[in-house]
């Protein structure tokens, strides 16, 4: 983005053209169409290429320029600027003329609060508000009216040296009535709206720039809001976006913290205002909008951005800010009937891309239905109408994705999207290769390959050899209408461009989602994001093996998470008795045979089964929900995460390692092995150094853990009658000291290695070998999935445990030898970290090296303290964790989160 402003205030101060925009011939708009302005809407168009696809930004820009006709060209936007963002009054004019340059003309309304604040109180002026109203007496609007005319002439100032043509509108456009003179004095309800002095500036190639300030009919000044008069200005000009650029960016989450993505006001609000972190300002901005959006045309949206994401915001589809829009409630039916015939033969006539080119016709469609079960996704107005084909027990194919221009432009296809996935963890769909919307296929599959002009996508499946069987089951059934195996091996993003640049064509793509991070990439979309595209739906979870210290904490993190209840514990020894640390519910001690669960997950009573069972003791539990979940009516699976080291190394099941491993793996899973308490920390401590390692002398790890890790053994029955736990290993046995054991073939030094394997990089790409790390062209953290590949290398690293006499936590000490010829510091080290870890919630990175109080009762992983040995080619790096949270229940809970549609963090009390 700083390189895109950069060159926009370049551009801006070389062409001074004033647009490219393009009316019919006849229109009375006066614009300069020279070779100069032509160019800058290129340049400019082709630096928005950096920040979203190209089909992206040439959608968006084909829409808003027709958005505005002469006879109305103020449709494109109403932008409503904040006092506190007039202080940053070079980004904000650098955003507005690059929306210049490419012949886009919002209407500018700002308001000018603090500024107003400061200067009369500096005046001797004390503010006064009754409910939230500024009380305005004749001096105060004198005052106002000063600060408004000169707040407007520097906006409009700045605009003008960047080549930007502007025009000040600081009277004529709203007229007002007293709000409530003996009350609020000089305030104003604005009455009407003239939008002419507005479309005037528009025809005249120049930016309207209008203060808030109101006139009534006998020509007094009043002071208005300026959030109302944005608000009843948008209400005339029914524009498609109206943005609200403050500080901060857009509103966020009261108990997570996390920026709200989208709200869909038809099937959010009425929950979202229920909620108890809603409100305040918060609840009267959403009423606010809401009102504002009844008024509006469902296409019109409201933004709330901070001022240098406004071209993020409008061009691309995974935005920057807070979107919120009307949207419509969501509808499934099972049959045409229930749909309406008539309405889906019109959508299926006027959108299906097979019945335009005349390779199928609207009865034959309709035809193909009846051969499977089905299900007819879509909203209200059919923007967007999805069709599922489901045989039992077969893998879902979307035959059917049809959206309409509105439907994509407002995201209702990420809305019927989520619903599909909601009911079916595994999906097939196709799309033609030149389809115009191509990359948000692409985000939302876990793999893909392309033959023959069509695109075939899947999410749910992580192996090759899983799609290939899927795939042929399809064709032979005639559920898929071309060829589409063999399927080919995946090729590295990082090498997909330049194999397409030479070729001309895109090669093979399976497994295209990133394994490391989450963050957006361009073409990326939103989904629900007031949840942070999470459910709150209530589930269940049985605890089998509830007596140890990791059951003991699962059982205290499940005690607060919002949505999630402990509805069945199962301990042999405790059997009977009460669950104590649960304050939800009464819930008593069982002792469950493998029938029981069979039963149980037959018959539904769980959502999740969380097996914190001792090693090699899980198995007929696992065979038991396997068998029960076949005789499930609902086609429903409950969700496993077993705590052991049982099912870690197998294919079938997914590695729950979220910082590491594909989220969106995890998300689609119902068979999560929680990675264990040492390998944990290993594989964090060593993965954003795996570029640099030498295979050739692997790192050795050094871990100290608290003696709960050990586990616990059944010791005597309490008073009550009640068996009591104590440690397998007892803390005065060490006498204050530490104790090595398992000193050699420890499993979690075989888990590290194989796992890790799977992320070995290649090599840096630098000519000169001996170049620092700073000067290599290998990313990491976010964007790290373009330069590490699932390679399956081999990594034999050496680890030696150790158990020391405080409760719990691990210390990890690693010494990685590095590559030949590979120089590095120990600042280029920390980089490599904050790179990687800078997004992840999880993930806390500390200046010195991490003390254990730093780390005991902490649900995330500590990093702190690295050196780098003086030849500059063996680093060492400190990390840790608590063992019986990150490294199990709280991980385990991640894990449980994501597999359920939780937010991953809910319930998890990070600082």
């Amino acid at each position: 983005m700083l390189a895109i402003r950069r060159v926009t205030q370049r551009a801006s101060v070389a062409f001074t053209a004033a647009t490219a925009r393009r009316f019919p011939v006849g229109s009375t708009v006066r614009l300069l169409t020279t070779t100069s302005a032509q160019t800058d809407r290129e340049t400019i168009s082709r630096l928005l290429y950096s920040i979203g696809t190209k089909r992206e930004v040439e959608r968006y820009l084909r829409i808003f320029s027709a958005s505005s006709h002469p006879s109305q060209p103020a449709k494109f936007a109403v932008i409503k600027v904040g006092g506190a963002v007039l202080d940053q009054l070079d980004e904000l004019a650098l955003s507005l003329s690059f929306l210049y340059r490419v012949g886009l003309y919002p209407v500018v309304l700002h308001g000018a609060g603090p500024q107003l604040n400061e200067i009369i109180e500096s005046e001797g002026v004390t503010p006064d508000y009754i409910d939230g109203i500024r009380i305005t007496d004749a001096r105060t609007l004198g005052i106002a009216r000063r600060v408004f005319l000169e707040e407007n002439l520097k906006l409009v100032t700045a605009l003008e040296k960047l080549g930007t043509r502007a025009r000040p509108i600081t009277s004529g456009v709203f007229t007002a009535d007293y709000l409530d003179k003996e009350k609020y004095g000089l305030v104003g309800k604005i009455t009407r709206v003239d939008k002419r002095p507005l479309e005037a500036s528009i025809r005249a190639g120049a930016l309207p720039i209008l203060t808030s300030l109101a006139e009534s009919t006998e020509g007094q000044i009043l002071n208005v809001n300026a959030d109302i008069a944005a608000g009843e200005l948008a209400k005339e000009l029914e524009p498609m976006k109206i943005v609200y650029l403050n500080e901060k960016g857009g509103l966020f989450h009261g108990v997570t913290g996390q920026r709200l993505d989208v709200i869909n006001l038809d099937e959010e609000y009425a929950g979202l205002m229920k909620e108890p972190w809603v409100k305040y300002g918060t609840k009267l901005k959403l009423r606010e909008i809401k009102e504002l959006l009844d008024h509006l045309p469902r296409s019109s949206s409201v933004a709330i951005i901070k001022a240098d994401s406004l071209q993020k915001e409008l061009f691309t589809d995974s935005g920057d800010g807070t979107l919120i829009r009307r949207g419509y409630k969501l509808f499934k039916h099972d049959s045409i009937e229930a749909v309406g015939p008539d309405r889906i033969r019109q959508v299926i006539h006027d959108r299906d891309p097979e019945v335009q080119n005349g390779t199928q016709s609207v009865s034959g469609v309709l035809n193909d239905l009846k051969k499977t079960p089905y299900t007819i996704y879509g909203d209200e107005p059919f923007d967007v109408v999805a069709i599922v084909s489901h045989p039992p027990g077969e893998i879902p194919v979307m035959t059917k994705f049809l959206p309409s221009k509105n439907g994509s432009l407002n995201s209702v296809t990420d809305n019927v999207f989520n619903s599909i996935k909601k009911d079916h963890r595994k999906l097939f769909w196709t799309a033609p290769a030149e389809d115009e919307n191509r990359a948000w296929h692409f985000e939302r599959a876990d793999g893909s390959f392309t033959r023959a002009g069509k695109s075939l996508f899947w999410y749910g499946i992580h192996d090759v050899d899983e799609v290939e069987r899927a795939v042929k089951e399809m064709e032979a059934k005639g559920r898929i209408e071309r060829p589409y195996l063999p399927v080919g091996p995946s090729v590295p993003p990082h090498r997909l461009a330049s194999s397409t640049a030479t070729t001309g064509a895109r090669s093979y793509s399976t497994f295209t989602r990133g394994a490391l991070t989450q963050k957006k990439a361009p073409g990326s979309t939103r989904g629900y994001a007031t949840a942070v595209e999470s459910t709150t739906e209530k589930k269940r979870v049985a605890l089998i093996g509830a007596r140890g210290y990791t059951g003991q904490a699962l059982v205290s993190l499940l005690d607060g998470h919002p949505h999630l209840s402990l509805s069945h514990v199962s301990s042999r020894q405790l059997a009977g008795l009460p669950l104590e640390g649960y304050s939800k519910s009464p819930v008593t001690y069982s002792n469950f045979s493998v029938e029981d669960v069979e039963k149980m997950e037959k018959e539904g009573e769980v959502d999740a089964w969380v097996m914190a069972l001792p090693n090699g003791v899980c198995k007929p539990f696992v065979d038991a929900v396997d068998k029960g979940s076949k005789g499930r009516t609902d086609g429903k699976k409950g969700v496993i995460v077993d705590l052991s080291a049982d099912y870690r190394f197998e294919k079938q099941w997914t590695y729950g390692l979220p910082e590491l491993y594909s989220r969106s793996e995890i998300r689609s899973s119902t068979r999560i092995s929680n990675p264990g308490c040492y390998a944990t920390s290993i594989q964090l401590l060593l993965a954003p150094l795996l570029p640099y390692v030498d295979l050739r002398a692997p790192p050795t790890v050094f871990g100290v853990s608290g003696y709960s890790g050990a586990g616990t053994v059944a010791g005597q029955t309490d008073p009550d009658g009640r068996p009591t736990t104590t440690p397998k290993v007892p803390p005065d046995s060490l006498h204050g000291g530490i104790r090595p054991y398992s000193l050699t073939d420890h499993i979690h030094e075989r888990e590290a290695s194989v796992h890790l394997s799977s992320l070995l990089t290649l090599s840096p790409s630098s000519s000169d070998p001996a170049a620092p790390v700073s000067g290599l062209d290998v990313e990491t953290g976010p964007g790290a999935e373009d330069a590490l590949v699932r390679s399956g290398g081999p990594l034999k690293l050496s680890f030696i445990p150790v158990v020391a006499p405080w409760f719990s936590g691990i210390l990890s000490t690693a010494s990685v030898p590095l590559k030949d010829g590979i120089k590095i510091t120990a600042r280029d080290v920390r980089a490599l970290y904050e790179g990687m870890y800078k997004d992840e919630r999880g993930v806390k990175l500390l200046a010195n090296v991490p003390d254990i109080k730093e780390i005991m009762n902490q649900h995330g992983w500590v990093f702190g303290g690295c050196q780098v040995h003086s030849s500059g080619q063996r680093v060492v790096v400190v990390g840790g964790l608590d063992n019986l949270l990150k490294g199990a229940a709280t991980q385990c809970l991640q894990n449980l989160n994501l597999a359920l549609g939780y937010d991953e963090f809910a319930g998890i009390p990070l600082p």
